[in-house]
């Protein structure tokens, strides 16, 4: 299953693995959510061990259209339905605040997400380097991922989109209890839009700032050791490279020069594009297997490291 998409609507282009249903603004809300194929429910049942013995405090998470097992959670998870998640945005969109973007189902339903695009101006970088402000809702069926709300300059078509907007710094997502999430940030949302494009608008001068920077070979090289542990920032002395921490270095700076939208003018030889280049690399090369890159990017180190790699260039660009 390309990208671990499961079902999808989306809007505008198509995405890159050719997935899914393509809707535009006549298809009502109701039609958007039947062809995401989210229209299915999640249960919790008792767990039981081979001998008949009961698991304690612990349940399986049951898919009603097919009886799949999407996970085990505790005896107080409390699930988020999708028709619920997907409700969340409908008086948005129906107010022209909002238009959805993109919905639909990941790892055979263990893991959901609806994303809508805001309707303000996108944040350009560069002439023709912009970044467009989407809200997005991910939710987890699978007893390991809470529902994640909030604010993401990227656009999710899959697995590894979703995972880049959970690591990007300039996302601002927050992390909610499935039980309370509905009543208390349903509301919400229309008064934090505001202060969430002032956010986007913060990040993108940031970016701004190293799209104007111009970098050399030696400061590239010494970014990515920084950013990668292999330097630190105060040692100017190239030091002898692992073959392992020598090929990292290389791609790297591979895709800050011919990665995607690095040979842009504008951004091709700037701070930004080895930055990008970072990322890049994070977010599709990075670790033995998409599976290990995902949760790394979800849970462990990336997530870190991708603000590290922001913060580096800002003081190294400077």
């Amino acid at each position: 299953m390309a990208a671990n998409v499961e079902t999808m609507v989306y809007a505008d282009e198509t995405p890159w693995h050719g997935l899914g249903t393509q809707i535009d603004d006549s298809v009502s809300f109701e039609d958007a959510f039947q062809k995401s194929g989210l229209d299915w429910e999640v249960k919790t049942e008792p767990l039981y061990r081979a001998n008949g013995d009961l698991f304690p405090n612990s349940r399986a998470v049951i898919r009603d259209t097919d009886d799949s097992v999407l996970g085990s959670v505790g005896s107080r998870w409390t699930p988020l339905q999708n028709r619920d998640a997907f409700s969340i945005f409908e008086p948005l969109i129906e107010s022209g605040d909002m238009s959805l973007h993109t919905a639909g189902s990941l790892k055979n339903g263990q893991r959901v997400w609806v994303l809508c695009q805001l309707n303000l101006d996108n944040s350009q970088i560069v002439p023709g380097d912009e970044i467009a402000k989407f809200a997005l809702l991910s939710n987890g069926h699978d007893g390991i991922l809470a529902v994640h709300f909030g604010f993401t300059p990227i656009r999710v078509v899959c697995s590894n989109t979703e995972a880049m907007a959970r690591a990007s710094k300039a996302s601002k997502l927050i992390r909610v209890r499935h039980h309370r999430f509905v009543k208390e940030n349903v509301e919400k949302l229309r008064d934090i839009m505001n202060l969430a494009n002032q956010e986007f608008e913060t990040t993108a001068e940031s970016y701004r700032f190293l799209a104007s920077r111009q970098i050399n070979s030696d400061d590239l090289d010494k970014y990515v050791r920084i950013v990668f542990n292999m330097q630190s920032k105060a040692d100017d002395n190239i030091q002898p490279l692992t073959t392992r921490s020598a090929n990292i270095k290389n791609e790297v700076i591979r895709l800050a020069i011919e990665g995607q939208g690095n040979n842009m003018p504008g951004v091709n030889g700037t701070w930004w594009a080895a930055y990008n280049g970072v990322t890049e690399y994070m977010n599709y090369q990075q670790g033995r297997n998409g599976d290990n890159r995902l949760n790394s990017l979800w849970f462990g180190q990336n997530k870190n490291l991708n603000g590290i790699a922001l913060e580096t260039a800002l003081v190294l660009a400077s």
